[in-house]
């Protein structure tokens, strides 16, 4: 055997190895989300991309259109479609290409740059491979780094998100935009019309619209669905076209709805109920909420962007001219997000205490990706912030790997005990209330 050959040979034993890898871990934590009781009917088309994806490292299905490739939630989708591609979030939680990236890049980076150069580096992810140009808003130093590292795979757009939302930025991020849609038109070779632009948000609105409807069934006690299955149904929005999810999401509304009618709930039980805030959770890196409702608890609110505040906010059009719709997709990336990328986040404040509300929260899971400080930071204020209201908050620090499941399996124990253990106080001092009264 010549050198070149055996080189060969073991670069295929490489790659083996990392497919093995990679489809095992995907295919055993949907098999963990199948197991889970309480599925509602229609999530199957949902489990299906996921793991095709991932499980099966098949090609996104674009319906014969380019594919862009997104990081961000910042990134309109509506000037993608109205190009004539299909936009896919890249921001993977992959475990196998993280252990890759870790031998690349800093140690200190986070999981998801070194997800990102693990991909670069064995080019063996289809849906990376499929990107004919992929768009990176600068919210953090390792996003910049992500798009210098991606820069020789294809065409990068980089989208600089300004640190406040006052008009001057609003106006700025606008110029970018109209900037993005000159590079969309070169390299997808069409014109973004008037028309186009307006049928893309119809498209992406349709969505919205049925995932406003799914986020207020969710709210509904007893429960019609946990939070694993409803993070699995946002995530696999990141593979699919804008109105085939919302079809396949209409469809998982009608079950819950017909649940309400006939007193169906996932548990007969009171479980305590749980906001999920920090740090993205992206599949199959979903060991926190999976951890959590099997340890008793229920995810009740999710305030990741990978979660409903990706999709949660529709542009609101007051001016119908093209430079309306585009002042409408600026105000809409930056005015309402509580990222905390923006030096002033008491918005950020001000919607978690309205998801705690809303969702009848009892207890919020603050999750760190190891290395992602710009999530870090805000902890203590959140804290302090909920901790007035009398909600507990638990920090949980972690990493693209299953190393620390146990650790944080122990830690999530603790903390829904605590909970419970609040709860006999709480309805005590209610009812004294009621009875001063």
């Amino acid at each position: 055997m010549t050198a070149k050959t055996e080189a060969m040979s073991m670069k295929e034993r490489q790659d083996r190895r990392f497919i093995n890898r990679e489809t095992q871990t995907a295919a055993r934590y949907l098999r963990r989300l199948r197991e889970l009781p309480g599925a509602p009917e229609g999530i199957e088309p949902f489990y299906r991309t996921l793991g095709r994806i991932y499980a099966d490292m098949e090609h996104v299905e674009s319906e014969g259109r380019k594919v862009i490739g997104t990081y961000c939630v910042m990134t309109p989708p509506e000037l993608v479609y109205a190009a004539g591609a299909m936009p896919v979030k890249l921001c993977s939680g992959d475990y196998t290409a993280f252990s890759v990236g870790d031998d690349i890049v800093p140690r200190d980076a986070c999981p998801l740059v070194k997800a990102v150069a693990g991909f670069k580096q064995t080019g063996l992810m289809p849906v990376y491979e499929d990107c004919s140009m992929m768009v990176v808003p600068i919210t953090c130093d390792c996003k910049k780094k992500i798009a210098g590292m991606l820069s020789d795979k294809c065409d990068i757009m980089t989208l600089h998100v300004p640190t406040s939302r006052d008009d001057e930025d609003i106006e700025e991020f606008i110029r970018q935009l109209y900037v993005l849609m000159e590079k969309l038109e070169s390299v997808i070779g069409s014109r973004i019309t008037y028309e186009s632009l307006s049928e893309a948000f119809r498209r992406v609105g349709y969505a919205q619209y049925e995932l406003s409807e799914f986020i207020r069934l969710k709210k509904k006690t007893p429960y019609l669905i946990r939070g694993s299955h409803a993070m699995a149904i946002m995530n696999s929005a990141s593979y699919m076209p804008a109105d085939v999810w919302g079809r396949a999401l209409h469809k998982v509304n009608e079950s819950l709805k017909k649940s309400i009618a006939e007193n169906k709930t996932v548990t007969a039980k009171r479980l305590p109920r749980i906001l999920l805030t920090g740090s993205p959770i992206v599949f199959p890196n979903i060991k926190i909420p999976l951890l959590v409702e099997e340890s008793g608890g229920i995810v009740a609110g999710d305030e990741t962007c990978m979660g409903e505040r990706g999709m949660w906010d529709p542009a609101v059009i007051t001016d119908n001219s093209f430079d309306g719709m585009m002042y409408a997709l600026a105000n809409r990336a930056l005015r309402p997000c509580p990222c905390p990328t923006f030096a002033d986040n008491t918005q950020r404040i001000y919607r978690l205490k309205q998801l705690v509300k809303e969702n009848q929260i009892q207890g919020v899971i603050y999750h760190v990706l190891r290395g992602c400080l710009v999530y870090d930071f805000e902890y203590k204020r959140i804290e302090d912030e909920l901790g007035r209201i009398g909600v507990p908050v638990i920090r949980l620090e972690s990493d693209y790997n299953e190393e620390d499941i146990e650790q944080l399996r122990i830690r999530i124990e603790a903390f829904i005990e605590l909970i419970k253990l609040k709860q006999p106080a709480e309805k005590a001092s209610f009812q004294r209330r009621s009875f001063l009264k």
